[in-house]
């Protein structure tokens, strides 16, 4: 066997997790084409690359099928609903920073707060007859989020695209999202809630509660361990 890691396949979430192993003295490169899943651990014996999506990541790691993994604390959180007795975060890599925030309409000036989000939601469904939308591909968050700060009469749209067009296309009121810079939510005429913020997200690298580290593999696990501090 072998320590197996667990890394984004693709994009800047691939490069600067290069980097960041690549400053402690350990290559990962791809073998092959950006078609090719298959990649290489240079600068330690017994470890193996693996390459998925960051999505696939969390239930890699709560199956026990890598040992390590990098991904955002949002598709943990958000795929793992038991996350602390699965995985255990071993470092923050200080990249991939994203905040998963409630928005809505810039032009509902009325609403600021949540507390505001559920009267305008009450009264959407008394006018419409039908419950106010949120698109958003976060549901568990979003849900023990909304039922936290008690709001009710709200449905969840799925969206796994462009979430922020959702509004204009008029297939949702609302989004929850992740945000970096909130450019695309002004320029789609959202703005977020004063207490809408869910989670403060970035890369972050993983370990695995489930995955069998065995014999020489602990040794392994240990030298990885110190060398990435």
């Amino acid at each position: 066997m072998t320590i197996k890691l667990g890394v984004p396949s693709k994009g800047r979430l691939m490069d600067d997790t290069f980097a960041w192993f690549a400053a402690r003295g350990i290559t990962l490169s791809r073998a092959g084409s950006e078609r090719e899943y298959a990649g290489q651990v240079d600068g330690i014996e017994g470890v193996s690359l693996v390459l998925l999506s960051a999505g696939e990541i969390p239930r890699e790691l709560a199956a026990g099928r890598i040992h390590l993994g990098v991904t955002g604390t949002d598709l943990v959180h958000e795929k793992l609903p038991l996350w602390k007795a699965q995985v255990t975060p071993v470092a923050e890599l200080g990249f991939g920073h994203a905040d998963l925030i409630m928005a809505v309409p810039a032009a509902w000036v009325d609403v600021d707060t949540l507390d505001d989000l559920d009267a305008a939601a009450a009264a959407f469904r008394a006018h419409h007859g039908m419950r106010l939308r949120i698109a958003t591909k976060y549901h568990r968050l979003v849900r023990e989020f909304l039922q936290d700060a008690g709001v009710a009469d709200y449905a969840l749209v799925d969206s796994q695209g462009a979430t922020e067009g959702t509004v204009a296309n008029e297939t949702a009121e609302a989004i929850a999202d992740i945000t970096s810079s909130g450019a695309t939510l002004e320029a789609n005429h959202l703005k977020i809630l004063a207490d809408g913020l869910m989670l403060a997200s970035q890369a972050t690298l993983w370990s695995s509660h489930t995955a069998r580290v065995e014999g020489a593999d602990q040794a392994v696990m240990d030298e990885l361990l110190q060398r990435l501090g």
